[in-house]
């Protein structure tokens, strides 16, 4: 009357079909986004020279401001680095600002360093503005602009 059930015996075969197509599912998988990231970098490597962007690629490592013998100008030593490796720089524009104890503004000066910065450099360049306004306290440069040139 009571029969024992059938024993169901697991197929080890399937379970390995699974495990060899999950693996090659993965590497597929994997292969696809490793060839799109190499083309990804290609893609911005090859639209690279087409963004020249001084302010982007211009950084500005150390400034000093000295004045000069009559106290009357200011002298700058600035170092620039060029963080790009397509663009060379020159006629770099660059702005100061000299701020007074009460944080008001005395005096923005603009002017160009005529010198040449390479891709990859960091040089030791040197600016000259007209006046150096009394009461100054603070001070600081920026770079606005330079022209550049494909290497």
């Amino acid at each position: 009357m009571f029969e024992p059930p059938k024993e169901i015996k697991p197929s080890a075969s399937s379970g390995l079909w699974i495990a060899i197509a999950v693996i090659v599912v993965l590497g597929a998988a994997g292969g696809y986004f490793f060839i799109q990231s190499k083309g990804a970098a290609n893609r911005q490597a090859a639209t690279a020279k087409g963004n020249a962007d001084a302010v982007r690629d211009l950084k500005i490592q150390r400034t000093t401001m000295d004045k000069d013998r009559n106290g009357t100008a200011s002298v700058w030593a600035v170092t620039i680095e060029n963080k790009s490796v397509d663009y060379s720089y020159s006629n770099i524009a660059y702005e100061t600002t000299y701020i007074a104890a009460d944080g008001n503004v005395l005096m923005i000066n603009k002017g160009t360093i005529f010198d040449a910065v390479a891709p990859g450099e960091q040089k030791n360049l040197t600016a000259h503005d007209p006046l150096y306004p009394a009461g100054t306290v603070r001070y600081m440069m920026k770079i606005t602009g330079a022209t550049p040139t494909a290497q």
